[in-house]
């Protein structure tokens, strides 16, 4: 495979006994187009519990003849396909349980499958192995990776077809590009991604970007989902690695999968994570967000996040294991102050913990990440999602604040704002918009206090101890204060 666009097709089912139902349909991922082997969501079968094999199935791919020709046809060829097995994976059905717990009210849009019971559902946590004897004229076995050699901020590629088999010759096999979110599970079983898929991409494939290469690390399990209401833009993935796990066990004779895992490579080094600032997670009683560590004593975070308290939990990840300790807060801004920021100092240093670089320099449409407890809390340490700068605002040269188009989820306040390239420090996730008349959250605008606020105050706080430097982010002019208003109870948003 050459491209993850080559990888790709749409699966779709029908009843043979009943012509005049609609069939239904989803992407599909090619594992080995030479022995015609295609992998897809196992809930496209939910309605044929009884006997799956009974389903007609077809198989549509993109071929380099596909261009559109002057009767509007373009969508590739077409064969019909028969099922080799359904496989469950229970590494991905376990994680899922641990992950989303039902007091957070988790939806899912995943395919035929009811939204509320995700990982309860006999088919959701399933996968369909098709025989496709039209796909024989192409190319070998698709590299894949193992999952448990992902990192979080990896660089990957969405690959699947929006509507499934609807207007095919407009959608199939797009793609969308993001970073490895979260890992979660037995070898990263569950992986989500920022890259933003839709309704129909269910079963498409999730690639690793090495260079110019791609390798296949997943299949995409539900593009959207929710938590009590709250969009949260990013996509469920099942690790390729567990799905082809349980594929053996289920069939050891099918010789295609023997071609499949002798098609496994390695990832190269991964240096991103070492230089991204200190995250922690932040408690306050019932309340919960996240903080960048300024050193092994000193964290900000976001004035909300403390809730109005003189002392915090802090728990910083490591190695999979949270480490608490308690913080006392030393300074705490103002309701009517426009700059949402605390600082803490930590009852007990926190070993090995550098001091992240500041930026200098804020560059609209550069890349960026966010990085914090967003959605999930300490269920799978910190989370990454990736945007750019999208606009930079400044008040007598210097930056009041910073918007980007990254997935900024409840949690994530307090988290950090770094330079994709380098891991500068650009700024504090204040917050994300909410649209209050519509009752409508809009993860991919937030707003963030850049780190050139707060780096003079934190050179003096250094050099004198004295708190009460802070003070002067409670007393801005009307200029700062306006560019801040929509944080104001009467704003609309």
């Amino acid at each position: 495979m050459t491209s993850p666009e080559e990888a790709c097709c749409i699966v779709s089912v029908s009843d043979p006994l009943d012509p005049g139902a609609k069939p239904t349909s989803c992407s599909g991922t090619v594992l080995n187009p030479h022995a015609g082997v295609v992998l897809c969501s196992g809930a496209l079968f939910s309605r044929f519990a009884e006997d799956a094999h009974a389903a007609r199935v077809r198989v549509q791919w993109p071929t380099a003849s596909a261009e559109m020709n002057a009767c509007g046809s373009g969508s590739g060829s077409r064969s019909p396909a028969r099922l080799l097995m359904l496989v469950s994976c229970p590494q991905f059905r376990s994680a899922l349980r641990r992950l989303f717990r039902d007091a957070n009210k988790w939806s899912f849009c995943a395919g035929e499958e009811k939204a509320e019971a995700l990982a309860d559902s006999n088919f959701s946590c399933c996968f369909a192995v098709l025989a496709v004897p039209g796909l024989g004229n192409r190319a070998g076995a698709v590299s894949w990776l193992s999952s448990a050699s992902l990192r979080k901020g990896s660089e990957v590629v969405a690959c699947g077809s929006p509507f499934a088999s609807f207007c095919p010759d407009i959608f199939m096999n797009t793609l969308s590009k993001g970073v490895v979110s979260n890992l979660a599970g037995e070898e990263n079983a569950v992986i989500l991604t920022d890259a933003r898929c839709l309704p129909g991409t269910e079963g498409g494939g999730l690639f690793l970007q090495e260079g110019p290469n791609s390798h296949l690390v997943g299949i995409i399990v539900s593009p959207l989902c929710w938590k009590s209401g709250e969009w949260i833009g990013l996509t469920l993935v099942c690790s390729l690695q567990s799905i082809l796990e349980n594929m053996r066990h289920s069939a050891t004779s099918i010789s295609a999968l023997r071609d499949i895992s002798g098609n496994e490579v390695s990832l190269g080094e991964h240096r991103l994570a070492s230089k991204l600032p200190s995250v922690v997670l932040v408690e306050s009683g019932q309340f919960w967000g996240s903080g960048v560590l300024l050193g092994p004593h000193l964290m900000v975070t976001c004035r909300h996040v403390i809730n109005g308290r003189s002392g915090v939990t802090v728990r910083m990840n490591l190695c999979g294991r949270f480490h608490s300790v308690l913080g006392d807060v030393l300074y705490s801004s103002k309701e009517s102050s426009p700059y949402d920021v605390a600082v803490v100092k930590l009852k007990e240093d926190l070993k090995g913990v550098a001091s992240p670089q500041f930026a200098s320099s804020f560059d609209p449409g550069e890349d960026v990440l966010v990085v914090g407890y967003g959605a999930f809390g300490d269920s799978c340490g910190p989370s990454m999602t990736s945007g750019i700068l999208s606009k930079t605002i400044t008040h007598g040269s210097v930056p009041v604040m910073l918007q980007t188009t990254c997935a900024v989820l409840s949690g994530a306040s307090g988290g950090a704002v770094v330079k994709t390239n380098t891991g500068e420090l650009l700024g504090i996730v204040a917050s994300n918009t909410r649209d209050f008349t519509a009752k409508v959250t809009f993860p991919h605008l937030n707003f963030s206090i850049p780190v050139t606020v707060l780096k003079p105050l934190l050179r003096q706080f250094s050099q004198t101890g004295d708190t009460t430097v802070f003070e002067q982010l409670d007393t801005v002019d009307k200029v700062v204060r306006r560019v801040w208003r929509l944080q104001a109870a009467t704003s609309k948003l």
